[in-house]
């Protein structure tokens, strides 16, 4: 949401005419950079590492102001953002699977918000043996409001995508989703990581 804020208001401050003219100038930056096709490419290549990285910290720092505003940790804040996108009530062990944690820590992730009123624990109906953990509602409403006072105008952002335009954006969000969370259990795994020439050049101060 931040990232994308962000380039709206960029597009704002540094061009003018209507909207289908904003996003065929190009993103700022390389917009009116020359060169053959290969050159521009490399330099859009730049930028989009540039401009990922910037989204993902601004995402962060987002994350961090709004788990601060309500007395959470950032971490269970998301817990509660997965939990309200399940079916039903999970298992701690499901919750381990959604947030990357050992089911240690997801155990005292749940403790934390269980202590906090944002989840209750219970037996399964079906299943006596299993505890699952289910939001509660009165609670997550309340982070419903904050969150829409925060982030109302989110969706406005995109008016002016067509159908298959905004089609590609969910597309390339669920794409870096599943890349976010393999890559994210490679680095728990304690697999070697090594940087591809783009982030090489982003991290080398090629680009601002």
């Amino acid at each position: 949401m931040t990232d994308a804020a962000d380039g709206r208001a960029g597009d704002r401050a540094t061009t003018a005419g209507p909207p289908r003219e904003r996003r065929t100038a190009g993103p700022p930056g390389v917009r009116d950079a020359a060169g053959p096709p290969g050159e521009r490419r490399a330099r859009l290549t730049v930028e989009l590492a540039v401009v990922a990285r910037r989204y993902m910290a601004s995402y962060a720092l987002l994350n961090q102001a709004l788990a601060d505003r309500l007395g959470l940790h950032p971490t269970d804040l998301q817990c509660l953002n997965l939990l309200t996108l399940e079916p039903g009530p999970v298992t701690t062990g499901r919750i381990a699977e959604l947030t990357g944690l050992t089911t240690g820590s997801a155990t005292r992730l749940v403790d934390r918000l269980e202590r906090a009123g944002y989840v209750v624990r219970a037996r399964d109906a079906g299943d006596r043996r299993l505890v699952l953990v289910a939001p509660v509602p009165e609670r997550i409403a309340e982070v419903a409001r904050v969150w829409e006072r925060v982030g109302s105008g989110w969706f406005a952002l995109f008016d002016d995508l067509d159908d298959r335009e905004l089609a590609l954006f969910v597309e390339h969000m669920r794409r870096t989703t599943e890349y976010g969370a393999e890559q994210a259990a490679r680095l728990r795994a304690g697999e070697p990581v090594q940087a591809g020439a783009g982030d090489r050049e982003a991290v080398s101060g090629q680009a601002e």
